[in-house]
């Protein structure tokens, strides 16, 4: 069959939209999509979308859209247009992809080889998103020997099959770097909006179940009555609320209204559920590590309460109930580790700051006053984070300088009226901590990707060892304008000395000031 009369077939069955010949046709493109047919005019991908799938094509011109403009309207547009033409099956792919995540996580493929592997492109879109994700999930069972060998096989059969910006799309999608400006709430509004749906029910679903890709599923599928049987369950963890930073208590204050001050503490954030004698223990990434630390289940299970959900973090603490370094509580987290035996050496103790649920009652839509309450009542003193209800500023900023006294980090100022806004940076939580400041010298800087593509980003940061040399402690991308990446572009390449894979190392000539509000020991970087 010529091109010709695949395109004139095309239009003929475009208004026989249940005939034979479509279905007919439909075989043909399936078997045969990857013959150098003329399908991107934007009639024919839709043809291709209901009969062959969704080209990643379509998917990587709707990230370039969204990262080329600023506009929060255009950018969710863009995202309901696609979802619109998604079939049910790659409504999660959709969501996952434009937001920058790879559902199988990750998938052993590091820097070195996914830039390594970089096959000549191929001259015209084929791909589905469903091969893709087939592709994406091979290699993610790739295990034992040769893995890294069978690893390379894969991805070069994937990226052969890619367009050039397909490729980078790819690439930056493996390495979690796909920078689009497409943010949950973003993709909240655009899923609403493919759904005809209020924004609020695609939030309150989104919220309670940690699982934006079946809400949009279910909002494309059953509309408002499908989001409304999201609902707050025992053991299916809530992505934890976030805090918003302020410089100083009076600042944090001023954002919240009246508010309770709570000490910071710097250990790993945990989710406890219970209903009768089954409790479960999550992390804020929503991992089960229940048997990992027996201490806080014991806690927890002495507690006279039927049912529960307890936000707070576990940390480690000396003699004197000052924490201990950040790495220690860490290091109680480990698939290898004896845990009758280190919990002995490093015992943690869960302190606990919320309250979701108790006995039946959800409490995420009641204020923190209402939920500090309900904690307070099952809780004793020994499993509360530090908390006041200043009378004035001066108790406020006496408390702050108390938690820095006591070792911690600083404090978190929350709004009394506030809900629980699980996943969100709410502003109903303010962090407060010391910020310091460092001059170090640019050693190194990364080439960018997604909306960073084309510049160099990321620096790798230095000071001197006592020998003389320069050694690195640590690298940062924040708080770079799209003017400051131009000019760094252009200065450290100017500064150049060698390049490894996608960093480009510099003369150590260019010293920059850091702001940071805490150091943590690390293997990886020796400074």
């Amino acid at each position: 069959m010529s091109a010709d009369l695949l395109e004139l077939t095309l239009v003929e069955i475009g208004e026989q939209r249940n005939s034979p010949q479509q279905f007919d046709l439909a075989v043909f493109v399936t078997r045969h999509a990857y013959l150098p047919l003329p399908m991107l005019d934007a009639s024919l991908r839709e043809f291709r979308w209901k009969n062959a799938g969704m080209l990643l094509y379509d998917v990587v011109e709707a990230s370039t859209t969204i990262r080329a403009t600023r506009s929060r309207l255009a950018k969710t547009a863009s995202i309901a247009g696609l979802l619109s033409g998604s079939a049910p099956g790659e409504i999660s792919l959709v969501i996952a992809y434009l937001s920058g995540e790879l559902p199988q996580g990750k998938i052993g493929i590091g820097y070195s080889l996914a830039y390594d592997v970089d096959p000549d492109p191929a001259e015209s879109p084929t791909l589905t998103i469903e091969v893709v994700d087939e592709a994406f999930t091979a290699l993610a069972g790739v295990a034992g020997p040769g893995s890294q060998a069978a690893r390379r096989s894969r991805l070069t059969g994937l990226m052969a099959s890619a367009t050039g910006p397909e490729q980078a799309f790819i690439r930056a999608l493996i390495l979690g770097e796909l920078r689009q400006g497409a943010s949950t709430g973003i993709m909240e509004e655009a899923i609403a909006r493919a759904a005809d749906v209020p924004v609020g029910l695609v939030r309150k679903a989104a919220m309670v179940s940690s699982d934006l890709a079946a809400v949009g599923r279910r909002a494309l599928a059953d509309g408002a009555a499908g989001l409304s049987e999201f609902t707050l369950e025992l053991f299916s963890p809530l992505q934890p609320m976030l805090a918003q930073s302020a410089a100083d208590v009076p600042a944090a204050f001023e954002k919240t209204g009246p508010a309770a001050v709570e000490y910071k503490i710097d250990g790993a954030r945990i989710q406890v559920h219970r209903a009768a004698d089954t409790i479960r223990v999550y992390t804020r990434n929503l991992r089960d590590i229940t048997e990992w630390i027996p201490e806080v289940v014991e806690a927890v299970a002495a507690l006279e309460v039927d049912s529960t959900i307890l936000d707070g973090e576990a940390i480690a603490l000396d003699g004197a109930g000052r924490p201990r370094p950040f790495q220690v509580t860490m290091s109680r987290f480990g698939r290898q580790l004896e845990v009758d035996r280190i919990r002995h050496e490093v015992p943690l103790v869960g302190l606990f700051f919320d309250c979701l649920h108790l006995d039946g009652r959800d409490l995420i839509d009641e204020p923190a006053s209402v939920r500090a309450a309900a904690l307070a009542g099952v809780a004793g003193d020994g499993l509360l984070a530090p908390r006041l209800e200043p009378a004035d500023p001066a108790d406020a900023q006496a408390f702050f300088d108390r938690a820095l006294a006591d070792g911690h980090e600083g404090v978190v100022v929350k709004a009394l009226d506030a809900p629980y806004e699980a996943g969100r940076r709410g502003s109903g939580w303010i962090k407060v901590k010391p910020v310091h400041t460092l001059d170090l010298v640019v050693l190194g800087v990364e080439w960018g990707s997604g909306r960073r593509q084309g510049w160099l980003s990321n620096l790798h940061l230095g000071a001197r060892d006592p020998a003389g040399g320069f050694v690195m402690l640590g690298k940062t991308f924040k708080g770079l304008t799209d003017e400051l990446l131009a000019w760094q572009t252009e200065r450290f390449l100017a500064l150049e000395t060698h390049r490894e894979g996608h960093i480009v190392f510099v003369r150590p000539e260019q010293v920059v000031e850091i702001a940071f509000d805490g150091v943590q020991q690390s293997s990886k970087y020796p400074g």
